[in-house]
């Protein structure tokens, strides 16, 4: 039996003329066990697909089911098994760390005692806080405090929604540290993410734009099939070298990549002299330009631009 399935999910909200789709036909299934990324941008939709899993929301059509229950038919009971973190901070501000924890605890008939070992890792490097404000804790520190509260009730799937947006590299690092952990414990892991360097953390990921899943697979497995030659581009006036460089015919892709722009060839026999040499008629100097391996996010900039094709 699956931990997640999800089958042609469709959401979508009122607005001005016509509704605005936020989830189109979404079906994909999580293992026992996994650790499931959704990756994609702001406004993707992951947010409205972890509120229907966790049954905070109606689908308008599609079927899903959390641990073997429906969504809809089984929502009390699927309540006492998951966890959910949402993006946004939704603790008690005016509560201590302590206070908060017990509060949790409470509502699902248990105590911290009763789960301590579930949460001991995490909560071993806030306990020293534990008298201080929940709204007066650093976001790193908000993060973990989170975490403890969906654990306390030692839930058998796990929804962590954007958990480490706008918290610091460092505290970044550690939260994936603990989620492993975490999952070491048979604890079924779903964690929505815009960041693509964090899809790699993950076991199997679907890749989503627009409501829309694009691929489902592991993060090696996603890169293996970029299937083109990726090449960095660098030179002087890289705004005028992008403009110039997707204007070139040979050209199928360019965008900016940091401090280099990623260019993909329609054709693979395409010859990068020929571009160079065109690019330097053009004014342009100080050239770097030479084949790398593609990346999650390059993988996803390419199925965008094929699935807006």
């Amino acid at each position: 039996m699956n931990a997640v399935t999800a089958h042609k999910i469709r959401k979508t909200f009122p607005a001005k003329g016509k509704p605005t789709v936020a989830l189109e036909t979404i079906s994909f299934e999580v293992g026992q066990g996994e650790l499931f990324g959704i990756i994609g941008p702001d406004g993707a939709g992951k947010t409205t697909l972890f509120r229907i899993l966790t049954t905070l929301m109606l689908a308008d059509e599609g079927t899903a089911s959390v641990d073997g229950l429906d969504v809809v038919k089984d929502f009390k009971e699927i309540r006492k098994r998951v966890g959910y973190m949402p993006g946004k901070f939704s603790l008690y501000p005016d509560l201590s760390v302590e206070e908060n924890l017990r509060f949790f605890a409470t509502l699902f008939s248990t105590s911290i005692e009763e789960n301590y070992d579930l949460v001991k890792d995490i909560y071993v490097q806030i306990e020293k806080f534990k008298k201080r404000k929940a709204g007066a804790l650093s976001g790193g520190m908000k993060q973990k405090l989170a975490l403890s509260c969906a654990l306390i009730h030692k839930p058998s799937v796990l929804f962590l929604d954007e958990p480490t947006t706008g918290v610091d590299a460092v505290s970044r690092k550690e939260f994936w540290e603990l989620l492993r952990n975490l999952q070491g414990q048979g604890i079924t892991i779903v964690v929505s993410t815009p960041y693509m360097d964090e899809a790699s953390l993950c076991d199997r990921v679907a890749l989503v734009q627009e409501g829309r899943i694009m691929d489902i697979d592991s993060p090696k497995g996603i890169v293996d099939k970029f299937g083109s030659t990726l090449w960095s581009v660098k030179a002087d006036r890289m705004y005028e070298l992008m403009k110039a460089l997707r204007e070139m015919e040979d050209v199928a892709s360019c965008y900016p990549f940091g401090q280099e722009h990623h260019v993909v060839f329609k054709d693979e026999t395409a010859s990068p002299e020929k571009v160079k040499r065109s690019l330097m008629d053009q004014g342009f100097a100080d050239f770097k330009f030479h084949p790398i391996e593609a990346s999650i996010e390059d993988c996803f900039m390419k199925l965008m631009t094929s699935h807006n094709a």
